[in-house]
């Protein structure tokens, strides 16, 4: 079993004019950190620093020429920061100071058990395994939503066992669907389902500029490019064993698209400027809401990039065919968002709901979460405002459809007085294609009177 520490894509430079040590520290290390490199002098080791990044330095201070705490360039180099473990054969309290101003986390005496070497760089690589997870919290907008998805509707259900199915495979997955239908949030279920130990790391690849979006995805080292004024680890580093959600993958430009295919083939990464490559395990779930196979038709997506990432699918669907969900969703999100946002829930009646769920929501259920912050934020606006036309004429068309319910009067003969009033008024207003005014004239009423039932309607 491999060890914690190389699962992370650690690094580390060993420098020590004893070949024995640097025999010994290499062999150990190798086993758990994905790149090892000795060197026997400062000048040597300056010349690899230069070329590759190191998380953890471990230097010999009793060095041939300068001692190793007289490293200046890279104990001061920001761009470049590492962790230094300092190795001596002589306990002298002024050197044990010298050490520590120049940044030591660990100084261990020789002769040492390899044990103890091994714990002190234990100690090093889980903080640079929080700094990295940290990274990762940042890029993490799932706010305080669960990864559970809503709904009971036969496609939901179907999508629900659709993911717990994909789950715990390794292979690469393309979500597909509308905007709005909740991409990230199915990326998010399959990652939890799965048994990865790393972070869950989203990116919108059409939110990045083309010319940084190399850098994004795998990192760079000082000097790169201008502006590179420090090295940085990309999201595959940040999501090592993780899973990384490459979202509008049908925005990647084809440059960026070759790239990428190599990184999944060979699972390792070159960051801009670097000479080596570092070896990754992520798992890539794409999504977009296009259809790739017609990107590729036209010559604006690689076809074998395609396959690679369409291993294993999920199709969504959209919100208009699952709309048993509406009401739960309705409630769902405003629960989540007045708690947030420190304010009373907004209660929806069957009616409310009955009427949205007439509506074909173009946005999905973006669209709909929106709809509900907008209430929890103003109050519940006339649905009309929400569905483009007036409730009583989703709920009659409801009624129309439904022809053997009613008696040769138009009317269930179970319907109280009330209720026939207000279908007989809701049919007139859909006659008159909504027109309030004009339905209150051929009804002989008042239009405040016509206003007022349709507001006491939507509240009851």
């Amino acid at each position: 079993m491999k060890d914690a520490l190389q699962q992370f894509g650690f690094s580390a430079l060993v420098v020590d004019d004893e070949p024995g040590m640097r025999t010994i520290l290499n062999k150990a290390l190798s086993k758990k950190l994905t790149q090892v490199e000795t060197a026997s002098s400062l000048e040597e080791a300056e010349a690899l620093r230069k070329r590759n990044h190191f998380d953890l330095l471990i230097v010999d201070i009793n060095l041939p020429g300068r001692s190793g705490i007289d490293w200046h360039e890279a104990f001061n180099d920001e761009s470049r920061r590492s962790d230094i473990i300092f190795m001596t054969g002589f306990a002298e309290l002024e050197t044990a100071i010298k050490a520590l101003r120049a940044g030591a986390s660990d100084f261990i005496l020789k002769p040492f058990n390899l044990e103890q070497m091994l714990q002190s760089v234990q100690r090093c690589l889980d903080k640079r395994m929080m700094e990295r997870r940290n990274v990762a919290l940042q890029r993490d907008v799932a706010r305080s939503f669960p990864v559970d998805i809503i709904g009971t509707a036969p496609k939901t259900e179907a999508m629900r066992e659709m993911i717990a199915r994909l789950a715990p495979s390794p292979a690469a997955v393309l979500i597909e669907g509308e905007s709005g239908t909740g991409k990230e949030l199915v990326a998010r279920a399959l990652h939890s389902l799965s048994a990865r130990s790393g972070p869950f790391v989203p990116l919108n690849c059409g939110a990045i500029a083309p010319e940084l979006l190399e850098s994004e995805l795998f990192g760079h080292v000082s000097g790169a490019f201008t502006g590179a004024r420090k090295s940085k680890d990309g999201l595959f580093r940040v999501a090592d064993k993780g899973t990384l959600f490459l979202d509008e993958i049908g925005e990647m430009p084809l440059s960026m698209q070759a790239s990428l295919l190599r990184t999944l083939e060979q699972q390792t990464i070159r960051p801009v400027g670097a000479e080596r490559e570092v070896n990754v395990d992520v798992r890539i779930v794409a999504a977009t809401n296009r259809s790739l196979q017609e990107e590729v038709e036209a010559g604006r997506f690689r076809k074998d990039l395609f396959y690679r990432l369409n291993v294993l699918s999920v199709e969504l669907p959209p919100l208009r065919e699952r709309i048993e969900d509406i009401g739960l969703l309705l409630n769902h999100f405003s629960e989540v968002l007045s708690r947030d946002m420190g304010l009373k829930p907004v209660v929806w009646s069957d009616a409310e709901i009955f009427a949205m769920q007439q509506y074909d929501w173009p946005g999905n259920i973006r669209e709909l979460k929106n709809t509900v912050e907008r209430a929890v934020l103003l109050g519940k606006p006339d649905l009309g405002h929400w569905l483009g036309e007036q409730p009583s004429q989703a709920i009659s068309h409801s009624l129309e459809s439904q022809p053997d319910s009613l008696t040769d009067g138009g009317y269930p003969l179970g319907w109280a007085l009330k209720d026939v009033e207000r279908a007989h008024i809701e049919k007139v207003v859909a006659a008159n294609e909504g027109n309030k005014s004009a339905a209150a004239r051929q009804l002989g009423v008042a239009r405040k009177t016509l206003e007022r039932k349709f507001k006491d309607w939507l509240y009851e």
